[in-house]
Formats: C-alpha cells, sequence, structure tokens
C-alpha cells in the first residue's frame, strides 16, 4: 500500500465515525424529547383534567321529611299464606308406637326408631315403672360422673351372654358409645379403613383418634382389600414402623344413611387375611337382624 492511499482511509474512517456519533446524539436527543412529552401529558391528565366534582342539591329539612314518611319498607321475608304447615301444625296424642293418634286419626308411624317396638310393650312398662319406684328417674348423666349402680352391671352381664362376649361396656348415650370407643383403641400413627357411608358419630370418632383415614366405597369389598394391599405393601418396606401400627375397619352393620348391610362374612375374611382390628355400629342392626338378633356375628 502507498504513503497516498494511507491518509485517504484515515479520513474516510474518521468521517465514517463521526457521522456516527451524530447519528447516536439525533437518537438520544429524539429520545430524551419523546420521554419529555409523555412526562407533560401525564402531568397534564392528572393535574389539568380533573372533572369538577358535581354538586348535590342540598335538601331541606321538610324535604327529608317527606321523603322518610313516604318510604315503604319491603317485609325480609314474604307473607305465608293461612293454610301453610307451619301455622297449623298437626299434634300427636298418646304413645309414639308403631301407630300413632294425630288429631283423632290412626297414622302408622313411619317416623320412629323403634325397630323393637319397646315403646310400647305393656312388659317393659310394668318393670320401668317398679324399677323407678326402687331408683328414682335415674342419675340423668354418665356413669363416670355420677356413678355404676348394680343394674348397670347387671345389664352389661346379660347383654354379654346374648352376644356371646367375654364382657360388655354399657354407655350412657348411644352417639358417645362409637364416638368415644374409636379414640380410645386408635391413636396416632394408626391406620383407620373407613366405609364412605359411615354415620356421623364414627366420623367423630376417627377424627378424635387423629389417625391415618382411608375411605373406601360404600360396602365395595374390592376397594377395601386394594388399600388393605397397599398398606401391606408399606410395612414391608418398613417393617419396624409397621410392628406398631394398628389397623382398624370400621363399619356399620345397618347403614343409617342407606339402610343397606355390610358384607359382614368378607370384611371378617379380609379381617383374618389382613391382620386388622374390626369396629361394627349396631345402633340399627342390634336385635333386628336375623333369627336372633345378632345376625351370626357371633358365628362371624
Amino acid at each position: 500500500m502507498s504513503s497516498a492511499s494511507r491518509p485517504k482511509q484515515q479520513r474516510s474512517t474518521r468521517q465514517q465515525r463521526m457521522w456516527t456519533m451524530d447519528s447516536l446524539r439525533s437518537v438520544f436527543s429524539f429520545h430524551y424529547a419523546f420521554e419529555a412529552f409523555l412526562v407533560a401529558t401525564v402531568i397534564y391528565l392528572i393535574f389539568f383534567q380533573r372533572k369538577p366534582k358535581k354538586k348535590e342539591p342540598k335538601m331541606s329539612e321538610r324535604q327529608k321529611d317527606e321523603l322518610i314518611a313516604e318510604w315503604m319498607p319491603e317485609p325480609l321475608v314474604p307473607e305465608s299464606p293461612q293454610d301453610h304447615p307451619v301455622l297449623n301444625p298437626k299434634f300427636i296424642e298418646g304413645k309414639m308406637g308403631k301407630y300413632v293418634n294425630v288429631e283423632g286419626k290412626t297414622c302408622l308411624n313411619i317416623a320412629t326408631s323403634n325397630f323393637l317396638g319397646l315403646v310400647d310393650n305393656k312388659r317393659i312398662e310394668d318393670v320401668a315403672t317398679k324399677t323407678i319406684f326402687k331408683y328414682g328417674v335415674g342419675s340423668c348423666g354418665p356413669r363416670g360422673f355420677y356413678g355404676t349402680v348394680d343394674v348397670h352391671l347387671e345389664l352389661e352381664k346379660q347383654i354379654a351372654k346374648f352376644m356371646h362376649a367375654e364382657e360388655s361396656v354399657l354407655y350412657s348415650y348411644g352417639f358417645a358409645t362409637v364416638a368415644s370407643a374409636i379414640p380410645a383403641y386408635a391413636k396416632r400413627g394408626d391406620v383407620i379403613f373407613v366405609d364412605k357411608e359411615c354415620n356421623f358419630a364414627i366420623q367423630k370418632g376417627i377424627e378424635a383418634s387423629r389417625s391415618r383415614i382411608e375411605w373406601f366405597n360404600h360396602n365395595d369389598m374390592e376397594d377395601l382389600e386394594r388399600l388393605l394391599l397397599i398398606q401391606a405393601e408399606k410395612d414391608k418396606q418398613n417393617p419396624k414402623k409397621a410392628a406398631t401400627v394398628r389397623r382398624f375397619i370400621i363399619v356399620e352393620g345397618l347403614y343409617a344413611k342407606s339402610a343397606e348391610l355390610c358384607p359382614l362374612p368378607k370384611i371378617m375374611e379380609l379381617k383374618w387375611k389382613h391382620k386388622v382390628r374390626v369396629f361394627i355400629d349396631e345402633s340399627f342392626s342390634f336385635g333386628v337382624i336375623g333369627k336372633t338378633g345378632r345376625e351370626q356375628r357371633c358365628e362371624a
């Protein structure tokens, strides 16, 4: 390259640099101008475009009183017709047995859990009368607070004999029986397999137990066995923990929600196969199902 061509190249490079710097300056100037325009627009909209508040006309005290006098509040609830059942209740007379007397008319009582017909049984009424004369109307409370009477112990012996069991425990309130018996045995860390259709007392019992709950479909023994097999696999993976975990199955003999019987033979088969304990709520099935009222549970 000759010495004459070098200054020309240097001059062209210098000119390109100067042109680039001028372009950048013009771009930056436009950018700053545009930002300034946006800021001025925002300030203008905030401070100079406020809509004036509409002045509401002031009412005189006389006008206020007239409006209040004309105002008629709507009722909170619609008026009930005179023939509404709530306004004309029907009264039942006599004992709450199989048949009841409703305003002089004999009706079949289907809103009762008196399956055994104990309410209007003459022999039971005579015994109850003698018991009241001897013991009074009762302690009106739990045995753990008011104490145990000899008739409590005698009834426990009779129930155990009827059920072919070693012992039985008598509670003062049916709801508290299963609701307190479940947490008395099942604790935190245990697992309980419960039918999805179990009653409210069972639900409160398993809630108080703080155990792990596994729900199986109503009367679905295949679903129950599936959960038991899953638990068996967990036990194999951790034998040390499995030795301290207790397993329970909770069902109803006669379900209060569906009036269906539980498949007891299959439940007992799974009980012995998977080594689990079984809770059966017999509130509705005791004394009702089977020839003897035991529903063959003693044989199971």
